[in-house]
């Protein structure tokens, strides 16, 4: 998950600017703007997916307090 989330990104940036110095002077800002271009698209991708997943783990430690309240009579942080 690690590869995923932050080295295709840094690498596709890193092949971006490489694409830069190296590229003739015809392809060398559309190359620059592809790679950077993917390279935070896919930093992004991941960004807005891991504040996506925070909220399933909010919702299940509702449905498991509301689980614990049904079955003691009361929440898991009060005192009985």
């Amino acid at each position: 998950m690690i590869w995923l989330r932050y080295v295709l990104p840094a690498v596709l940036v890193f092949a971006g600017f490489v694409c830069l110095f190296v590229a003739d002077d015809g392809i060398k800002w559309d190359g620059f703007a592809m790679l950077v271009g993917a390279g935070l698209a896919v930093l992004l991708m991941n960004v807005l997916f891991r504040f996506g997943a925070i909220g399933d783990d909010e919702r299940q430690a509702e449905d498991d307090a509301r689980e614990y309240y049904k079955t003691h009579g009361h929440w898991p942080d009060e005192k009985p």
